[in-house]
């Protein structure tokens, strides 16, 4: 009876079920860390390629027009039920890209642009005010930030008896 205890592998020493040579546990389905790792993102690759296909798909299909959406609407507030519209590619914009080039020298700044409060991008020897003619009135905006920060305290009058 003890034979048969020595020949059993324990628990925690499986091998992996790849025959990688490397000890796999039950919490990872037999496998080592690598080979269930390669599992976790292939898994994770398939759902991002069916999620872009249907994505996809939905975008290829054409947008309902403004009475159906009407009619949905008015159907929705009279039985009180949500149903959610399909959003438009019109009403998913991408955010403006900037620009890439100096507006003085022309010179590309790619992710090292300054952007100036006159809305322009500069290179490094530009991005000052003095040196670009920066048409931004800095004293007024200072002035209103100040307006701002700090209100107007005033004390209630006492009256006289």
């Amino acid at each position: 009876m003890a034979e048969e205890h020595r020949c059993q592998t324990p628990e925690g020493h499986r091998l992996c079920v790849n025959n990688c040579g490397f000890s796999g546990s039950s919490a990872t389905m037999n496998l080592c860390s690598n080979c269930y790792g390669d599992l976790c993102l292939n898994q994770q690759q398939q759902q991002a390629s069916t999620k872009s296909t249907v994505e996809s798909s939905l975008s290829a299909a054409s947008p309902p027009s403004s009475l159906e959406i009407e009619s949905i609407s008015s159907s929705s507030s009279t039985a009180e039920k949500q149903i959610p519209l399909i959003q438009t590619s019109t009403e998913q914009k991408q955010p403006p890209q900037r620009p890439n080039r100096c507006t003085v020298c022309r010179k590309r700044v790619g992710l090292t642009g300054f952007m100036c409060r006159c809305g322009t991008t500069f290179c490094g020897t530009h991005r000052y005010p003095e040196v670009h003619g920066c048409t931004f009135d800095f004293k007024s905006a200072g002035r209103e930030e100040i307006a701002k920060a700090n209100p107007l305290v005033i004390a209630a009058k006492l009256q006289k008896i």
